[in-house]
């Protein structure tokens, strides 16, 4: 049975454990109950499952091993990835409580999963965002060449390609990962979900502010591309496949190519809804008078 929504923003805003295996962090403690249970069930997997989470000591130490031994290669080694991985980590808050954010909103927004052992060990988008998260930090303090690497390693692996100098919220859903790619200067808010072949790109080559800004709650569907230094606002929705090149109001739906407002609702919560909405739109809305 999935968590309740109550229960998924407790989880979310635990505080991370400060010993080993400590009963006060409920995400921590639900995760090592679901990797003891595929423990019993799936024996092949013994060796993952203990060296991944079993034998970790939290949450966050958890999730870096997994994310740094995804990345490692002979080149770059899963130490001296998870060692950058703990110096942002102590370095304030917002890593941990990004990792938890990200994982919660998996739970929240994935029909298909129900377990926090999916997302942890499996899904490539989880991992892409906490690998952009590590590099973001990194550029931000200037160590570009070492952002620079993870980026193009996280290509290699996740299939992903986010500069690491774009800006990225808390309680980010990236839904199946490849062929996501976000320009240098973009913005993503807290509370976005955004599913496969999603592109937020600029229009030419002119420099300075030039990617989009997704602002709270918005929901991008698959395949869609959003050019230019233009505005998502909040809790709209864009559908899938358009081709978005203008400013797109706060709780609109947007759809075509080039995407025009098909409708307003302001109750919606596209973040969470999850609904690209094609079998309810007319497809003579995708006119495509590029």
């Amino acid at each position: 049975m999935s968590p309740s929504p109550r229960h998924l923003k407790l989880i979310a805003s635990a505080r991370p454990a400060q010993q080993p295996h400590a009963e006060d962090d409920p995400l921590w403690r639900k995760l090592r109950e679901e990797a003891e249970d595929a423990y019993d069930r799936a024996p092949a997997l013994a060796v993952l499952l203990r060296g991944a989470v079993l034998d970790r000591h939290s949450l966050e130490d958890a999730i870096i091993h997994r994310v740094a031994g995804r990345l490692a290669n002979e080149i770059v080694t899963a130490a001296q990835i998870a060692e950058a991985f703990n110096s942002a980590l102590a370095s304030g808050p917002d890593m941990a409580e990004s990792f938890r954010a990200d994982i919660t909103a998996v739970i929240d927004r994935d029909p298909a999963c129900d377990r926090f052992i999916e997302p942890f060990l499996y899904f490539k988008g989880y991992h892409a965002i906490q690998t952009h998260r590590l590099a973001h930090w990194l550029w931000t303090r200037n160590h570009n060449d070492f952002a620079l690497y993870l980026q193009s390693r996280s290509s290699d692996v996740f299939q992903t390609d986010i500069h690491p100098a774009a800006r990225i919220g808390k309680g980010v859903f990236l839904d199946h990962a490849t062929g996501f790619v976000v320009g240098a200067t973009a913005t993503i808010d807290d509370d976005v979900s955004i599913l496969q072949n999603v592109t937020l790109g600029g229009t030419g080559k002119q420099g300075g502010d030039r990617h989009p800004k997704v602002r709270r709650g918005v929901m991008i569907g698959a395949g869609a591309k959003i050019l230019g230094n233009i505005e998502i606002g909040e809790y709209s929705r864009v559908a899938a496949g358009s081709v978005v090149l203008h400013a797109v109001p706060a709780h609109a739906t947007v759809a075509g190519v080039p995407a025009k407002v098909v409708s307003v609702s302001p109750k919606n919560e596209p973040f969470r809804e999850m609904d690209q909405i094609l079998g309810q739109l007319a497809y003579d809305s995708f006119t495509y008078t590029i």
